[in-house]
């Protein structure tokens, strides 16, 4: 079978491998959907942390099961997508219910090899049924279950100011989570088309460009000179995290879903005198995956509006630089085979 493996930084390479076999445990799925996300392209960057090359990417993926043991509600041929966190079962954070940040996590098409290849082994436990999703639908549920946890972790409530910051595939989702949650949403980005975008496509009620606008001001003109409940960074920036401390309203919640390599710093007075809480949002849990599949079911997400750029695998190597430049209006590039 045919693989695509990121050797170094800023190289691909077309390769042949042998196809998996049925191991018990194990199904294989025939991949027929990959979405590009943030970590492949860090990765082909050469800045995501905790990776290792040369790696096969790719871990938004979708496909058709070809091959599962017995005893199992899954059938051959079916359409399924899957949860691509590999957790050891037996950790502290396993046994308290968080595998999604289990201390032996193995994320696949980071620390281990991905799904830019025609046929993929996973465990069984990790299997979800399409339910009657398209491929290009369940090749963004991850994505999208991202979003859907970080609001989870913020117990957003219906009628809070919740601020995202950062207009790429996983701060819209946060949006849509959010504004299903009951949320009133602003969103924060320095890109215009992005932020039109929230807008026209996701309901966003409120955006501001920090680019061109006095972020403090407003939003306490939005919220009434509150500030957000809630403060949720999907950008990964660490200028945008340290100076997002200023944006929370006394007694609110600051979740991290963006991840980056160096320190946070912020005001300990400012922060404590709001009683703030500070959390981290890493990967998500069955329960996640599960309500973004019965919100895509009941028309409350429309996730191929994020589909911006479709190539077929035979073609990544050859556009998959072109990405990284936000000039190209790239939201999410979808890869079939």
């Amino acid at each position: 079978m045919k693989s695509l493996i990121c050797t170094t930084p800023g190289q691909f390479d077309y390769a042949e491998a042998a196809q998996p076999t049925l191991v018990s445990g194990q199904a294989i799925i025939k991949i027929k959907r990959i979405g590009i996300c943030g970590t492949d392209l860090h990765a082909y960057e050469g800045t995501q942390p905790y990776f290792s090359y040369p790696r096969i990417l790719g871990h938004e993926l979708s496909g058709e099961l070809v091959a599962i043991n017995d005893q199992t509600s899954f059938k051959i041929g079916e359409a399924v997508t899957f949860i691509p966190y590999f957790n050891c079962g037996n950790c502290i954070a396993c046994r308290s219910n968080k595998p999604n940040c289990c201390v032996k996590m193995q994320v696949c098409g980071v620390h281990v090899d991905g799904g830019m290849r025609e046929y993929l082994s996973v465990p069984e436990w990790t299997l979800l049924h399409g339910d009657g999703l398209s491929y290009d639908e369940l090749a963004l549920v991850e994505p999208l279950a991202i979003g859907a946890h970080g609001v989870r972790r913020a117990d957003v409530q219906p009628g809070e100011f919740v601020l995202v910051i950062g207009a790429g595939p996983i701060g819209l989702g946060t949006m849509e989570f959010a504004r299903i949650a009951g949320a009133q949403v602003i969103a924060l980005d320095i890109n215009d088309s992005r932020l039109a975008f929230c807008q026209s496509n996701l309901q966003v009620q409120h955006t501001i460009n920090a680019g061109t606008e006095n972020v403090s001001e407003r939003l306490a003109q939005i919220t009434g000179g509150d500030m957000p409940t809630v403060v949720i960074d999907a950008t990964g920036s660490q200028k945008a995290i340290n100076n997002a401390f200023q944006y929370m309203a006394h007694g609110a919640r600051f979740v991290l879903i963006g991840l980056q390599k160096g320190d946070i710093s912020f005001s300990h007075p400012e922060f404590h005198k709001r009683e703030g809480t500070l959390m981290s949002s890493r990967n998500a849990t069955k329960v996640d995956f599960e309500h973004v599949i019965s919100a895509m079911k009941a028309g409350l997400v429309s996730p191929t509006n994020y589909i911006t750029h479709q190539v077929s695998f035979e073609h990544v190597a050859e556009q998959f630089e072109s990405w990284l430049d936000p000039k190209n209006g790239v939201i999410k590039a979808m890869i079939s085979l």
